[in-house]
């Protein structure tokens, strides 16, 4: 069986998730084909997104001689199916924030696309996200190319379902997964009922071999761990503020917010401004290895995010048997447990987020160690990137041979 996946930009220092399915499924021997839109904006420093670079095809650095071209070769080839194609971009635009011009670009693609998937023997096409990437395969379809199904992550897709024609998409699909229980339900909210039965949970994974012997918990003050994207939905800005009430009475807290992104400049000067230059450590982004390392230094992982699917950093973190505190949002409830994994608390409650990590820094540090191994139980269970990528690939043969 061969896959192609089509992405929107890949790989991304934030989507290593991906890179981790697309390497799971492979060990089951099943081909993928990865294209993605453009290369991903942010800097690549891990060898794995490095080595994904050279393994992706780039639809949009074909140039857009060769684009038109596969769109003319297309409608040659099946002007029905282009008429088609033709009138559902102009629909799916008209309702997008993105525009019908942006979708017409998506037409060319989405032939370029179907090309390359005949061209290549392709059985199924996989998105990931609900916006341009299944916006594409939906529309590659539409012109010949094999069936897709795209998995949602969150929040993006459930902020605007309605712009992003999200309804449309899951009813049209062979099926469609969401990462999480919660995520399911907001797919349910605008697919068809008949289409209910198409929609799965597959669990983001983690690699369990590369969290083997996690580190004890380190001695001293308390040292948090922050990872994410600098936009807005993270939340990061609420963490700053709350390290500044936090310092007023355990002033040896440290946090090290890792990441990168458009509030960095923000964040450095509510930093200044509070006087937490001493406390709160900007790392930009890491690899891999380097995430690890900075859990391997901390005592617990924060998440203060306003908007999420099922973070990543959240598995991560509890795979390195450290107890986490986010907010009580999407999907995350799922996986942290209150008084047993972590702790839950209201997003954007600056207060509250204070007093629960001064909770944690008073909290004994053999309660911490009983919390980091009850989470990396939970998290090796539930989220092992070749069981998840197993139930994926179930998936992709039912898909194929119905």
């Amino acid at each position: 069986m061969k896959i192609a996946y089509v992405l929107n930009s890949y790989p991304q220092p934030s989507h290593s998730f991906i890179r981790r399915e697309i390497q799971a499924l492979e060990r089951q021997g099943i081909s993928v084909l990865r294209l993605a839109m453009r290369p991903g904006s942010a800097p690549l420093v891990d060898p794995g997104d490095q080595a994904e670079a050279d393994r992706t095809q780039y639809v949009l650095q074909a140039g857009p001689l060769r684009l038109m071209q596969a769109l003319l070769l297309q409608a040659a080839r099946a002007p029905k199916a282009m008429m088609q194609g033709l009138g559902l971009a102009l629909r799916l635009g008209r309702v997008s924030q993105a525009g019908r011009l942006r979708h017409l670009i998506y037409l060319a693609e989405a032939a370029y696309v179907a090309a390359r998937c005949r061209q290549e023997g392709v059985d199924h096409m996989h998105a990931h996200f609900g916006t341009n990437a299944t916006a594409v395969a939906l529309l590659a379809q539409v012109l010949g190319g094999p069936g897709y199904s795209f998995t949602t992550h969150g929040p993006e897709e459930f902020d605007a379902p309605l712009s992003l024609s999200l309804g449309e998409k899951i009813n049209r699909a062979r099926f469609a997964v969401a990462i999480s229980s919660f995520g399911k339900s907001q797919l349910s909210r605008w697919a068809d009922f008949a289409a209910w039965e198409r929609l799965k949970v597959v669990h983001c994974g983690i690699e369990p071999a590369r969290f083997e012997n996690p580190a004890s918990l380190p001695e001293g003050p308390l040292r948090l761990a922050a990872i994410g994207r600098f936009v807005e939905q993270k939340g990061q800005m609420i963490l700053v503020r709350a390290m500044a009430e936090v310092v007023k009475t355990h002033p040896k807290v440290h946090l090290a917010l890792i990441g990168d992104g458009e509030m960095r400049q923000d964040l450095e000067a509510a930093i200044a401004a509070a006087g937490l230059q001493n406390n709160v450590t900007l790392t930009g982004w890491l690899s891999e290895a380097g995430v690890r390392q900075q859990l391997a230094t901390a005592h617990a992982l924060v998440m203060p995010s306003f908007a999420e699917g099922l973070p990543m950093v959240v598995m991560e973190a509890m795979a390195c048997a450290r107890p986490v505190l986010a907010t009580y949002i999407a999907g995350t409830p799922e996986l942290v447990l209150p008084g047993e994994t972590g702790w839950l608390v209201p997003a954007g409650d600056v207060a509250i987020m204070a007093t629960a990590i001064v909770e944690l820094a008073e909290t004994p540090q053999a309660r911490l160690q009983a919390m980091g191994q009850a989470g990396r139980a939970r998290v090796l269970q539930r989220h092992d990137s070749d069981q998840e990528a197993g139930k994926l690939a179930a998936l992709f043969h039912d898909a194929c041979d119905t």
